[in-house]
């Protein structure tokens, strides 16, 4: 779907601004179990045992791109043109949801609530998503169902449906053997972790309030989950910051799901001179060797280096600010500043998406210096692309995704997709697979 009007007006005034930053830098409680469609349908979606598939298992890697107001994944090509190979309907179900969220009463003033707020008036459809090792499912978080699906990719029927605690699902991560889920119940402040082909529940762990982005770390063995706080209120001021709730990252035993480490920004980021800053640790990336975590905030045109061993934020990258932005804060998405980054596999480089500034940019790790800023409009994600030379981007505001090439900077190519693309994962299909067969 095309951008609205809203979304090109929007998209132009960002360009405009844009091309005058430009001149001025030349010149200076759990849930149990999954509901299971039928015995038949879950082993149709079945996992294997192994990570990610190796040469000549005739799967075929692929960019999905979750279109999170239109309820679909366009499946992508994960290098060159990134042409489109076939799209997935990740709410097949939605009439049964529907009815279900219309006859409870508070389920629905959630729905109502989601679409209302984070939302920005649409209901949310698709969070996050990733292939089952075998490339047969693709198993996705849906915010305003409140649940986790797993999708046949060659039927475009439901395996399993896993319903979270509280009344939203949000960001999900997949164990590096590729058997495992974890997603954020983000009004439950709990994280659940799936067995990805069947969708029950192997463990639970409690988080601080409003659980997002989830990490597996050291092959597998720890699991790291930030919690944002509440992103929906206009109580956006510097000074109640206090009322956006308990923030902090939370890292456990990826086996016992036991608590080893509890990590508050506010006391690292005090420390660092920077009281200024939100706690609320966004998207996050580590250095090939974990021992470097990067992170976006709340409200910062930026993001900040933490050491690992010695628990200190090392160093903060302000990036530029775009003269088109609004400097009321509480216009700004779910208190988002900049959403979205990703590095090179070699670690030299961090991909940034500059989400209501409307650029992204490629930053070199060692310097901090940014490369140019692409314009893209609102993006909201980056993901390292399948040769690991680009990143791409969602641009949520114009309904497209955009290749950046990591060496240079530049832009190499958009593709359009569905309306408002958010969350962008590699994962595998079938070699031949071209979407779902008609019923």
């Amino acid at each position: 779907m095309s951008a609205t009007p809203l979304g090109t007006r929007r998209a132009l005034s960002a360009m405009v601004g844009l091309a005058a930053l430009l001149a001025a830098a030349l010149v200076a409680g759990p849930a149990s179990g999954a509901e299971t469609a039928s015995a038949a349908e879950t082993a149709a979606g079945a996992a294997t045992a192994s990570g990610a598939p190796a040469a000549g298992t005739g799967l075929r890697e692929v960019l999905f791109v979750g279109n999170n107001w239109e309820g679909t994944a366009d499946v992508l090509a994960s290098t060159g043109n990134l042409a489109k190979v076939g799209r997935v309907n990740v709410i097949p179900d939605k009439e049964e949801r529907l009815r279900e969220i219309y006859l409870n009463p508070v389920k629905l003033g959630y729905f109502l609530g989601i679409r209302a707020t984070a939302g920005e008036g649409h209901d949310q459809f698709v969070d996050d998503m990733y292939t089952t090792p075998d490339g047969s499912a693709v198993v996705a978080s849906r915010p305003s169902f409140a649940d986790v699906v797993s999708v046949d990719v060659r039927t475009g029927r439901v395996n399993w449906r896993f319903p979270v605690a509280g009344y939203r699902a949000d960001h999900m991560a997949v164990s590096p053997d590729g058997t495992r889920v974890a997603v954020s119940a983000s009004t439950a402040n709990t994280v659940h972790v799936l067995d990805i082909a069947s969708g029950r529940q192997v463990g639970s762990f409690a988080t601080g309030d409003k659980p997002h982005e989830n990490t597996f770390t050291q092959g597998g063995r720890f699991l790291w989950n930030s919690s944002i706080g509440d992103v929906t209120s206009s109580l956006d001021a510097p000074w109640l910051d206090w009322t956006k709730g308990d923030r902090k990252i939370t890292v456990v035993d990826a086996q016992t799901f036991r608590p080893v480490r509890v990590i508050d920004m506010r006391a690292r980021l005090d420390a660092f001179g920077r009281s200024d800053l939100s706690d609320a640790v966004r998207p996050m990336s580590f250095s090939p060797d974990e021992s470097k975590l990067y992170f976006q905030v709340s409200f910062f045109n930026g993001f900040v280096e933490y050491d690992v061993a010695a628990d200190r934020i090392t160093r903060v990258k302000t990036l530029p600010v775009n003269p088109a932005t609004s400097s009321d804060r509480t216009t700004w998405v779910n208190d988002s500043r900049h959403h979205g980054m990703s590095m090179s596999p070699d670690g030299a480089k961090l991909c940034i998406a500059g989400t209501m500034d409307d650029y992204a940019t490629v930053v070199d790790r060692a310097t901090l210096e940014q490369g140019p800023l692409v314009p893209a409009a609102k993006p909201y994600w980056a993901t390292v692309d399948g040769d690991g030379a680009g990143c791409v981007i969602s641009e949520s505001g114009a309904d497209q995704v955009t290749a950046i090439d990591f060496a240079t900077g530049a832009k190499r190519i958009s593709v359009p997709v569905g309306d408002h693309p958010q969350r962008v994962r590699l994962g595998h299909v079938p070699a031949d697979w071209t979407g779902p067969s008609a019923p």
